[in-house]
């Protein structure tokens, strides 16, 4: 069991996108919006630091490029004008770059309609960018006759000379992904990281060429529909469970085990949760954790652990609608920040055994 000691440190309407940055020196977190309003920048105690921008918003993610002689301090990518499914289209990945307090610079990197999700990956000592887009296109609303895709590129050196007219040219590596929703980065404890990518067709584990020009490798985990999945060893056996939220923007809880090298389901909670998005997994008080918001109904904040020979779960918020979670440890403590987005809320959680 945890204890939890919650506090309110913003508000920020419709907040959604969280991002770990290390800037001068410092780590800090970030917290951007679905809709058209602005990123903020705060410190591990959560004090907020910073504006980066007033908009236009639609930030579903944002993530750090990884240091390097030709990368100015604080340099990380972001999606802009992803407002939802439905309002997608004139989406792009962006490249924001800080020129002093409150002067942060934002140029396109490519436009790429309707990219939700996106990151970067290392393998044999290289960064890649790999991005999902959630669908193609649409003719009216919760149109889904366009499934989405996976697209990839070597992430280049140096991104200043990229622009609204020169734009980095990405590669198709999958298409037919109805529902392209879920993005996890995973990390195999050697420098090396691979994406655990989730839609109605099922999960997916892509994993980088260790060498230059080299071929990906795209492992299906399972063909069920997920939203939203990660590989954890949530048990301690030594193998790693896929931990998936089904279906898209769903309502069930499912965790597989690997037998005979194929994931099986092997435990569903019982209780539905509508409209599952938070997701996070990883040691959380020294114990793998996986934790889980949703955002109807109770909304609740989950975590789930293995005790006594069975999955359990504690709850440790309701009432809030986390759209995402983030978790680092600041002074010895677990703290976890939630974008709380049906309530406009950006809290932090320190977590403590009980």
């Amino acid at each position: 069991m945890l204890k939890v000691e919650k506090k309110v440190i913003g508000e920020l309407e419709k907040c959604y996108s969280l991002a770990m940055l290390n800037y001068q020196g410092k780590d800090h977190f970030l917290c951007a919006a679905e809709k058209a309003s602005p990123c903020y920048m705060f410190d591990l105690a959560g004090n907020k630091e910073e504006k980066l921008w007033d908009g236009p918003g639609g930030v579903m993610t944002m993530v750090q490029v990884p240091a390097g002689p030709h990368v100015p301090d604080g340099q990380f990518l972001a999606t802009r004008k992803f407002y939802s499914p439905n309002n997608g289209k004139g989406a792009s990945i962006v490249v924001v770059t800080p020129r002093g307090k409150d002067d942060w610079e934002v140029h396109t990197l490519c436009d790429l309609p309707f990219v939700h999700r996106f990151g970067i990956l290392t393998a044999g000592g290289k960064h890649y960018l790999i991005a999902c887009v959630l669908k193609t296109d649409f003719e009216y609303k919760d149109d889904w006759r366009f499934p989405g895709k996976v697209y990839v590129a070597e992430l280049p050196e140096d991104l200043s000379k990229y622009d609204d007219v020169n734009q980095l040219s990405l590669t198709m590596l999958k298409n037919d992904m109805l529902k392209n929703h879920g993005y996890y980065l995973h990390e195999d404890g050697g420098g090396n990281t691979s994406a655990v990518v989730s839609c109605d067709n099922g999960v997916f584990q892509f994993i980088p060429p260790q060498q230059a020009g080299g071929e990906w490798e795209v492992v299906t985990l399972t063909t069920d529909a997920a939203s939203d999945a990660l590989l954890l060893d949530l048990n301690g056996d030594g193998e790693e469970e896929l931990c998936a939220i089904a279906p898209f923007h769903g309502d069930t809880v499912n965790i597989y085990q690997k037998k005979n090298g194929k994931y099986e389901l092997d435990y569903t909670y019982p209780e539905k949760l509508d409209f599952l998005h938070a997701i996070f997994g990883g040691e959380v008080c020294g114990k793998p954790a996986w934790i889980l918001g949703n955002r109807k109904e109770n909304r609740d904040l989950l975590v789930f652990t293995y005790e006594d020979g069975k999955y359990q779960a504690q709850k440790i918020d309701e009432g809030r609608g986390a759209a995402n979670v983030l978790h680092y440890v600041r002074e010895g403590k677990d703290v976890l920040i939630a974008a709380n987005r049906e309530t406009n809320e950006i809290a932090m959680y320190e977590l403590t055994k009980a």
